[in-house]
């Protein structure tokens, strides 16, 4: 533990971080009723979101997911079960290794994906300046 993380907390302290969960929180229920009124559940758009933002490459593994997800890989196994019995997306078996099985958006996803993505990105640009991740140097120091 750093001195910093040993101090006590002030007002000002919980104050910032109350702020910060309740700026996190704001969006994503923001995300939940979009992906709602456009047909998806919520984590139906974070693991289109997951696979087509994910670093180097247009699929994933379900083991990536769930990583991206912070969910257990059997939940995200019937996740990508849900989302391919609605022509979301598709799991096909890497041609590079036998054992892996990548996780694809179809276009159907695609499309829902872009329109949502578009209505997040002017969520996120509206919420500019008022959505200020912490720093530490934003905590009163005694």
């Amino acid at each position: 533990m750093t001195k910093t993380d040993a101090r006590p907390l002030n007002k000002r302290d919980f104050e910032t971080l109350a702020d910060f969960r309740y700026q996190i929180r704001k969006f994503v229920r923001f995300s939940e009723q979009l992906a709602l009124r456009h047909g998806l559940k919520p984590q139906q758009y974070l693991l289109l979101l997951q696979i087509r933002g994910y670093p180097g490459r247009d699929w994933a593994t379900v083991g990536e997911l769930a990583e991206r997800l912070q969910a257990h890989h059997h939940g995200v196994v019937a996740l990508i079960s849900r989302c391919e019995t609605l022509g979301l997306v598709q799991r096909r078996r890497s041609a590079e290794d036998r054992r892996q099985i990548e996780v694809r958006v179809l276009e159907k996803g695609d499309k829902l994906l872009n329109k949502l993505a578009r209505l997040h990105r002017a969520e996120l640009v509206s919420l500019q300046g008022r959505f200020v991740v912490p720093t530490l140097r934003n905590f009163q120091q005694r």
